[in-house]
């Protein structure tokens, strides 16, 4: 069978293959792309007074606690803890996907937002569907099957030109 034959039939089934996961990652990727300037996605990032943390680690979880409806009884609601000095506030991302930023002077509760990108990264890696599983198994793969595609087109499109050369050349030949 031809190279170029050959190239197409695997462009083609390629495709057909990685178009779904491909579908997932590059929707979730368009979210996650947009994350900072989208409240939606990931909450917008409040200032607290000063720079320099007065409050210590205890009292950020007492101020989260202070917090109704979240049920954060401890430590262990907590997924994680990202301290922002420079902008007075530190942002504290519970397990059930809300974040609660806490302004490090004063120990008030600057916002309360449920945080989706951590649901995204999830869906764009492939891990949200059925762990290692699918994200190994099904969207490394398809990340693969999208490099065969890039490569296969990128022969596609260069071939014409490649052809037209030949052809320029060839003709120049027979002239002489």
């Amino acid at each position: 069978m031809r190279f170029n034959l050959l190239n197409r039939r695997v462009h083609h089934w390629a495709s057909i293959a990685v178009a779904v996961p491909i579908l997932v990652i590059i929707g979730s990727g368009l979210f996650l792309q947009v994350k900072k300037h989208w409240s939606w996605v990931q909450p917008a990032e409040m200032k607290g007074t000063g720079t320099t943390p007065v409050i210590g680690l205890d009292d950020v979880l007492a101020s989260v606690q202070g917090v109704t409806g979240l049920g954060v009884s401890g430590w262990h609601d907590v997924n994680r803890l990202d301290v922002r000095p420079s902008r007075g506030m530190a942002k504290v991302w519970l397990h059930s996907g809300w974040e609660v930023q806490v302004d490090l002077g004063t120990g008030d509760v600057l916002q309360v937002a449920y945080r989706r990108s951590e649901l995204i990264e999830s869906i764009h890696d492939g891990s949200f569907f059925a762990g290692d599983w699918s994200k190994l198994g099904l969207f490394l793969p398809s990340g693969f099957g999208l490099f065969v595609l890039w490569a296969t087109g990128l022969w596609m499109f260069w071939l014409p030109y490649s052809r037209g050369k030949k052809k320029k050349t060839t003709a120049k030949e027979d002239q002489s």
